[in-house]
């Protein structure tokens, strides 16, 4: 893996199915729910392009409302009805619209949807952050296992607040100033 650091100019956010009939079989979904809007406010603030996935809306439902008002207001939504993002006619030409070198991606099912995106922007050689506690599945050992081998395959797996500390790269600045009050919520 070649090292690298998640930086606002360099990067772009991409949420994964964090719908509304998924989401209460999640292990642990308040503390996703809750990373997610985080990684979402941080996004809208810092101007980090912003983009989410819904699989067959029909069937699973939109995604999680409290999620959605905290969404930057002209992030795309892209329907899919494959585990992968990239396997998906037209994702990556939503990708390439906001074109950075980074990919920021979590939600869910981390070992399913998450698992085949990740490794697919891999082999297409593209550096992928994963936040991993804004990532789940209903068995956290299925969601620990995909995120070892994502981490082996060359994905960066970090904690959320990681994230958007690297984003905003310092103190003192009036993003960090609006951010700091989302670190002091107890998780």
């Amino acid at each position: 893996m070649i090292p690298f650091r998640v930086r606002r100019e360099s990067a772009r956010m991409v949420m994964v199915d964090v719908q509304e009939r998924l989401l209460p079989a999640i292990f642990g979904f308040e503390s996703v729910r809750r990373n997610t809007v985080k990684l979402a406010r941080a996004a809208q603030v810092m101007s980090v392009p912003f983009f989410y996935t819904e699989q067959y809306p029909k069937g699973l439902g939109a995604t999680d409302s409290e999620i959605l008002a905290a969404l930057p207001q002209d992030a795309p939504r892209f329907e899919k009805t494959s585990f992968s993002c990239c396997d998906e006619e037209g994702f990556e030409s939503l990708l390439a619209s906001r074109d950075r070198p980074v990919t920021v991606i979590f939600g869910i099912e981390t070992h399913i949807c998450i698992l085949a995106t990740v490794l697919d922007l891999l082999e297409k050689g593209r550096s992928v952050v994963l936040a991993a506690d804004a990532c789940g599945s209903r068995d956290p050992e299925k969601s620990d296992m995909a995120l070892a081998a994502m981490s082996d395959a060359g994905a960066l797996v970090v904690p959320s607040e990681t994230v958007i500390y690297h984003l905003m790269g310092r103190s003192g600045t009036p993003e960090f100033k609006e951010l700091l009050p989302l670190f002091k919520e107890q998780d």
